[in-house]
């Protein structure tokens, strides 16, 4: 049982009603949040940890990371969207056996655990049989993260007589499996949801029935848009069926039009952008700036560690300076001169790795700040390194002179996953050398083809 009480920190609870407080505890019990206060007085059996040089955030929400692709570090990192869609769904991902999947998604997720993030959605495509998609879920399961499994579609090429992938549904019977089997218990750090092809990348009785089945499950669903659509008015026709709502997320949109955009956004539907990715692999401006202006709901992801760190402090950053740097260029064709404000603040950035992620995933009952009744996910950062110091704004030292070496501890569910800046699994020597092993090999078939 865990009964503690964080004592003496600089708390950013990201929660309006509670605000910040330069000095102040967090008690927890359990797996909850029972009280955010100054001088929070306790009975004598609860655990007090001193936190006067920490400060105390909401842990990171990372919306869309293909984790399996972790034993694949920086094999993109000069890639275009071409050279990737080759190489890697063509060729690299067919050479994964459930095992790989496993340590990959193990390895993952506590990289994920070590830089901060305590939730992350893992848009799983390379499961093409029951073995790989197992293999998966247990190696999240091992890492105890908060995680959101999206049962993906597979894109190898096919064989003789096999329909193209496009027109292949997701599999009812297996999703119903995990449902009951697998994903059985509404308390469990692990859920399930849909990645599906969409409109892009599947005809529409596919994309129809992948939405009746997420909405009959009630799952979180997501796509990827990026490109050409193969059914051009998919979203138009699945919005006239009532099948897009708050649990249908759309990934990368760069270049949609404003029609679509504001289409989708009175439908509920919330968008997962990965600029990072998005600048290095010719997606144009990523869509942060046009959702803003348009009120639409978005969060961030990392996407491929296989082309760059998998950290949100990099993802944030990046997508905060992108979006500054249009702004900026808008400002001087139309004035001729550089902006007067920063209408993008770093508290924005914080809110989308954090509150504004979890509203996305329909958790923002639970998670995304500190709050008395939600989970206890938190981060810790020691503000007396030489890069904190002095700490004159610690959601500007958070996002811009911090990275996970500064993290002391992570607690996901009220249970210590980081501490003393070491995770907590002992067994990380072996699981990197499983790692390394599999990804090594994974390259050297691929090349030998």
């Amino acid at each position: 049982m865990n009964n503690y009480i964080l004592k003496n920190a600089q708390i950013i609870s990201m929660d309006d009603n509670i605000g910040d407080f330069n000095n102040a505890d967090i008690l927890v019990n359990n797996d909850k949040i029972t009280s955010v206060s100054k001088d929070i007085h306790t009975d004598s059996n609860v655990d007090v940890i001193d936190c006067s040089n920490m400060i105390i955030a909401p842990g990171f929400i990372n919306t869309h990371i293909h984790t399996w692709q972790t034993g694949l570090r920086g094999v993109s990192a000069d890639w275009t969207l071409s050279d990737y869609l080759k190489a890697v769904h063509s060729g690299l991902a067919s050479y994964f056996k459930p095992e790989d999947i496993e340590i990959a998604n193990y390895v993952g997720a506590l990289h994920q655990i070590h830089c901060g993030t305590t939730t992350l959605v893992d848009w799983c495509h390379n499961n093409p049989t029951a073995n790989h998609t197992n293999s998966a879920i247990n190696g999240l399961r091992k890492s105890n993260i908060r995680a959101i499994f999206l049962h993906g579609s597979p894109k190898h090429p096919p064989k003789e007589d096999q329909k193209h992938f496009s027109e292949i549904p997701m599999p009812k019977s297996e999703i119903v499996r995990l449902r009951k089997d697998e994903f059985n218990s509404n308390d469990d750090l692990l859920s399930l949801g849909l990645a599906v092809l969409g409109p892009q990348q599947s005809i529409m009785a596919v994309c129809e029935e992948d939405f009746r089945l997420a909405n009959d499950l009630d799952l979180f669903i997501s796509m990827h848009i990026g490109g050409q659509f193969l059914t051009p008015n998919g979203f138009d026709d699945l919005n006239k069926l009532n099948l897009l709502n708050s649990k249908t997320n759309i990934v990368h949109a760069n270049r949609i039009t404003d029609d679509m955009l504001n289409m989708l956004i009175e439908a509920n539907v919330t968008f997962s952008l990965t600029p990072e990715v998005e600048l290095q692999m010719g997606f144009g401006n990523p869509l942060t700036k046009r959702l803003i202006e348009h009120n639409g709901r978005m969060a961030f992801g990392s996407d491929i560690e296989s082309a760059m760190a998998a950290d949100m402090f990099s993802v944030i950053r990046t997508s905060l300076q992108a979006v500054r740097h249009e702004i900026t260029l808008e400002s001087y064709e139309k004035t001729n001169k550089p902006p007067d404000k920063m209408s993008v603040s770093s508290r924005n950035a914080l809110e989308w790795a954090t509150i504004n992620a979890a509203s996305i995933l329909s958790m923002d009952n639970i998670i995304g700040s500190i709050s008395p009744g939600k989970k206890a996910d938190l981060i810790m950062f020691k503000k007396d390194e030489i890069n904190f110091t002095p700490t004159h704004d610690p959601i500007a030292s958070i996002l811009f002179h911090s990275g996970p070496r500064d993290i002391d501890s992570v607690i996901i569910n009220g249970s210590f996953v980081k501490r003393n800046g070491n995770l907590i699994d002992k067994k990380l020597p072996s699981l990197l050398e499983k790692l390394n092993e599999s990804g090594k090999r994974i390259v050297h078939d691929f090349l030998a083809r």
